[in-house]
């Protein structure tokens, strides 16, 4: 849901930003220090009325309950969801007020995805038709602003309804400054912990501002059957704001934001390896942090590429 900001803006105080690689590229392994990093899953964290946890685990038992309880769950996510039925469908509603950084997300996100079609896709894409899924769409405003200027087709996945009404709206073809051959196709109004995509249809599947609202054994779920959405050499984009330890709970809106060390594991948990990582910047400094990841299924090896090194270089964008 194309909207954490907003839990950015409350709880960000005791969390300033984390100091991390600005850059940070893995392709020969997917190795995560994983004693460190059962370390940090330990580590404790603060809800947005400054109670600490312990653990994570102490923290998802009173949110969701214990396995089975499915009344806490199912609160859980409609809570979620009831808080954000409340927004208004607009770039300033979505970013929590924050509308002005969009500008800026949006540069930051296009020099990540280029680098990554660069060296992971044959000759960038190019002659193929490359199709992506941009996960917690909100609006449409990535999908607008980035992805369907490089895909040919691209579909949203978004839960709020009046959210992918606008989103509907904002992605006619009359509203874009795009080819015929560049489109958006599906619609799914549906949560990510209850999608399912088709086999083998994406190059990308692009997820920003929304795995917050997911409980870790709902993200590990929803990645697993993701993997199967993407064809061969495809890969993630994982886009969040980033706790500076542990986790922080946003009792208003029914979501954590979860540490870089955190992330790592459940990606270790995924069967996913991280092949790059990189931090958003431009933000203003009452935000969390915000990382961008690269994922892939596999130990990647760079793609071959047959142009030319300055054609190489030029984005493929569609005027």
């Amino acid at each position: 849901m194309d909207r954490s900001l907003a839990l950015a803006v409350c709880c960000s105080t005791p969390f300033p930003s984390e100091s991390l690689l600005a850059d940070q590229t893995l392709t020969s392994s997917p190795v995560f220090h994983r004693q460190a990093v059962i370390v940090r899953m330990e580590a404790g964290g603060l809800d947005s009325d400054g109670r600490e946890f312990k653990n994570a685990a102490e923290m998802w038992r009173e949110q969701v309950g214990e396995e089975g309880d499915l009344h806490k769950r199912i609160d859980w996510y409609q809570n979620g969801i009831g808080y954000w039925q409340g927004v208004e469908a607009s770039v300033d509603g979505v970013l929590g007020g924050y509308g002005h950084v969009t500008d800026a997300d949006i540069k930051g996100s296009e020099a990540f995805l280029n680098s990554l079609l660069d060296e992971l896709l044959v000759d960038r894409g190019q002659n193929q038709h490359l199709v992506a899924l941009d996960c917690g769409s909100g609006i449409g405003r990535v999908t607008k602003n980035l992805l369907i200027r490089y895909f040919n087709e691209v579909d949203l996945l978004e839960p709020v309804s009046h959210f992918m009404e606008a989103a509907r709206e904002n992605l006619a073809p009359e509203s874009l400054a795009v080819d015929e051959n560049h489109k958006a196709t599906n619609f799914y109004c549906v949560p990510l912990q209850e999608f399912t995509p088709d086999s083998g249809r994406y190059n990308v599947i692009w997820i920003q501002w929304c795995v917050g609202h997911l409980t870790d054994d709902d993200l590990i779920s929803f990645f697993k059957r993701a993997k199967a959405g993407l064809k061969p050499g495809g890969f993630f984009i994982l886009k969040e704001n980033i706790a500076r330890n542990g986790f922080v709970l946003d009792k208003e809106d029914r979501s954590v934001t979860r540490s870089d060390l955190y992330f790592q594991e459940l990606f270790r948990q995924c069967g996913l390896h991280l092949y790059r990582s990189k931090d958003q910047r431009g933000f203003p400094e009452e935000l969390f942090a915000v990382k961008m990841y690269a994922l892939t299924t596999d130990v990647p090896k760079q793609a071959r590429v047959t142009r030319s090194k300055s054609h190489a270089n030029r984005p493929r964008i569609i005027k």
